[in-house]
This record gives structure tokens, C-alpha cells and sequence, in this order.
């Protein structure tokens, strides 16, 4: 596992403080101080944590771009790169009014592709499932998504799916998640986040809940490491081993945080 670095230096188990720990309007209030607060829940991000779609999402923008008349290679692409993709659009300089033909672009070119899981995903969620509550909260669209959980046989994994059409606002908003915990009637303070954005870290913090990076496929790296997640994991593989160590009743470690 690869901590953070020198300014996030504290277990998973370890309370937010300072400028993310405010939970958002409407989500549910901070942890309790007593040391009876387990873990209950483990929510994913879908691309790039769970699947790996990243040749799949950059192939679709490259040919959305070409139809558009956008020179942009992979170099920019990555520069901008955001799980909201409205921002990729403006960067790009694609104007609103043609959103919409950007977005039935992309998916025409998506439909096309084969994206996969990132290994050791299947195990992952099997293993979790025994002890956890899990949910999903995914910047892609209901069709697209819920296609592919029926593909991958994960249409009874999550107790609760948020997709992007479900919140008001997407992320690093934390609407998408609080929405999550809302559906899974779950506390912030029993909840993990894991995703591979800045964005999912985020969102995550501002909704109070504690976050897990991993590192994926997606040109984010720096930035990821720079977010100040609870932890961050070279790979999806090492996040049981991660959870077993910090224990499924993780508010009892604060003391030695």
C-alpha cells in the first residue's frame, strides 16, 4: 500500500479535519466520538476503479472530437481529463448548444468498444460482500453503466446505484454520494468512498465520508496522490488487505491515530 504523503499521514480510521471535514448540505452529521462506530459500508466509483475503460473513454472522445472538427490528441486529452465530462467539453471549447451532439457522439463510438474489469475486481467485490454493504456512485450514465453491471453479472452486487442522470449535481459534488448513502440508509461516518479521481476523493470529503484511492488506468496520478485521500493503493487487489488492517470497526483506532 502507498500512504500519502507528509501532510496525510493517519490511519483510515483517523477523523477529517480542517476545511473537507464539513460534511455537505444535507448529509448526515460528522462522527460520533465513541468508539462504537463500525464500518458498515463500501461504495465504488465505476470507470477506472472497477472497470477499466480508460482505452475505451479516450478512443470514443477521439473520434467524438474528430467528427466535431477538434484537433485534440491523447496528450491534451489527458491534460484535461475529468470523470465530469462537461468539463472536457469546455475545455475543448465546445459550445453548449452542442452538448448534446457531443455526448450522442461519444456514445456512438462507445458502443463499439470492449472495456473490461480491472483485475482482481470480481474477488474484490465477492470478499467484500460478506462483510460490507456495498453501492455504487458513477459519473456514467444509467445505460451505459447498467448495461455493463448485466454484462459483468453485478446487477445484485450494490444494495444502491447512483448514475449521473440520478443527482442534481455531479462530481466532485457531493450530491451523487449523499444520494448514495441516503438509499443505502447509511451514515457518513460508516461509509468508505474508493475511487481513482481527485474528483471521487472530493466528493468523497465533502460528503464526510472516508476515501480510499486507487491508483488506475486514467492519466490522474498526480494529481490523485496530491488529493489527500485516507489511503492510497497501487491497485484495487490490496484494498481487503487494507480494510482487514485497519478493522471493520475503524472509529475504534482513533485514539491511535
Amino acid at each position: 500500500m502507498i500512504r500519502p504523503g507528509a501532510k496525510s499521514k493517519r490511519r483510515i480510521a483517523s477523523a477529517r479535519t480542517g476545511r473537507n471535514a464539513a460534511p455537505a448540505t444535507g448529509a448526515a452529521s460528522s462522527a460520533p466520538t465513541t468508539a462504537d462506530a463500525a464500518v458498515r459500508a463500501v461504495v465504488f466509483d465505476w470507470d477506472g476503479t472497477l472497470l477499466d475503460s480508460y482505452h475505451a473513454d479516450a478512443t470514443a472522445y477521439q473520434k467524438m472530437f474528430h467528427a466535431l472538427g477538434i484537433e485534440w490528441g491523447m496528450e491534451v486529452l489527458e491534460k484535461h481529463y475529468s470523470p465530469n465530462w462537461h468539463r472536457v467539453y469546455r475545455a475543448a471549447g465546445i459550445p453548449r448548444r452542442r452538448w448534446a451532439e457531443a455526448d450522442r457522439l461519444w456514445r456512438k463510438a462507445y458502443a463499439h468498444l470492449r472495456p473490461v474489469l480491472m483485475p482482481g475486481a470480481r474477488r474484490v467485490l465477492r470478499q467484500l460482500a460478506r462483510g460490507y454493504v456495498l453501492g455504487l456512485v458513477t459519473s456514467g450514465n444509467r445505460t451505459r453503466v447498467s448495461g455493463q453491471l448485466r454484462k459483468f453479472g453485478f446487477t445484485k452486487v450494490f444494495h444502491a446505484a447512483v448514475f449521473a442522470e440520478d443527482a442534481r449535481r455531479r462530481k466532485p459534488h457531493p450530491a451523487p454520494l449523499v444520494l448514495a448513502l441516503e438509499r443505502m440508509r447509511v451514515k457518513p461516518h460508516e461509509c468508505i468512498y474508493v475511487g481513482d479521481s481527485p474528483e471521487d476523493i472530493e466528493m468523497a470529503q465533502r460528503a464526510g465520508v472516508r476515501a480510499i484511492a486507487v491508483l488506475g488506468p486514467f492519466p490522474n496520478h498526480k494529481r490523485l496522490r496530491a488529493a489527500e485521500a485516507d489511503a492510497l493503493l497501487k491497485s484495487l487487489e490490496e484494498l481487503p488487505g487494507e480494510l482487514r488492517r485497519s478493522g471493520p470497526f475503524l472509529a475504534s483506532r482513533r485514539k491511535d491515530s
